[in-house]
């Protein structure tokens, strides 16, 4: 009997802590309302923030609870809102989609540096090294900061900038809240004109660090008014409805330092097809 003790004593309480946990777990029972199991089980999972609510259980609970609209979500986009309205029996609020942008066109060939940047490759150490590497306050630096907390591959550097895969984008926006000289912009996916340019320097000391950069000359605003504007010695391009094509790329090929987009691009592909052709009459 003396053996068999310990084993009663130890039976005898569990069962009596198995008979407090059920009374306990059925006293503080948190109710959960299965509307936001169900709306959470709809959104991707990204739990990146980009909705403004902490996570995607956040944004479920804001959906079911709070009234936030369905289509709150960037990552999950017209198809997680649709699936979502449908299930809360809500109109689908319809938004156009975005794409984070990297204003800067200012690689090595274009842009002037003030020091070769050898620290951690971390955008913010370099921009708070004597005020960053590159000459243009407003340039990307090139570190990959950006690149670090994208987590569905959609930018990389290239030829020592930023450059966005808008197909993989989703508009999280960790991108432009990492960036410590705020050069990434959210654009329409569908937009293929923008001033990519970021500074607001004088245009005389624009053309001194860099080549491609904007000098606020006006000339795209006079050539195409409804469609662009100069602010705080800056460009931009109003993607409007109703704007002439026709115009829009006169004030983008009128622009002397091809800071518009895709006027670089365009030149570019000029100057290679030109010396492709030289190539073949030399042959």
């Amino acid at each position: 009997m003396t053996i068999l003790t310990p084993f009663i004593i130890l039976g005898a309480l569990g069962i009596l802590f198995a008979l407090l946990l059920g009374f306990a777990s059925k006293k503080f029972e948190v109710q959960v309302d299965r509307r936001v199991l169900k709306v959470r089980e709809m959104l991707p999972g990204a739990n990146c923030g980009a909705c403004g609510f902490p996570g995607c259980d956040g944004l479920a609970d804001a959906i079911v609870n709070k009234g936030a609209p369905c289509n709150s979500c960037p990552v999950g986009g017209k198809e997680t809102a649709e699936k979502l309205a449908a299930f809360m029996g809500a109109d689908a609020v319809d938004s156009a989609k975005q794409v984070a942008c990297v204003m800067c066109q200012g690689t090595p060939e274009y842009a002037t540096e003030k020091f070769k940047y050898k620290g951690i490759m971390d955008c913010r150490v370099n921009h708070n090294l004597q005020g960053g590497s590159k000459t243009c306050p407003d340039g990307c630096l090139g570190c990959g900061t950006c690149v670090d907390v994208c987590d569905f591959d959609a930018i990389h550097i290239v030829n020592g900038i930023a450059l966005v895969d808008k197909e993989k984008c989703t508009s999280c926006k960790k991108c432009i809240e990492i960036c410590p000289r705020n050069i990434i912009k959210l654009v329409d996916y569908d937009q293929d004109v923008y001033v990519r340019c970021n500074s607001h320097d004088k245009g005389k000391d624009v053309r001194q660090y860099c080549k491609v950069g904007c000098i606020a000359c006006g000339i795209c605003a006079k050539m195409c008014p409804d469609g662009f504007s100069v602010e705080d010695n800056l460009a931009h391009f109003n993607n409007a409805e109703g704007l002439d094509p026709e115009q829009v790329q006169k004030a983008v090929d009128k622009c002397p330092t091809k800071a518009i987009y895709p006027g670089l691009k365009i030149k570019e592909e000029q100057a290679k097809t030109k010396a492709q052709e030289a190539a073949v009459k030399e042959a």
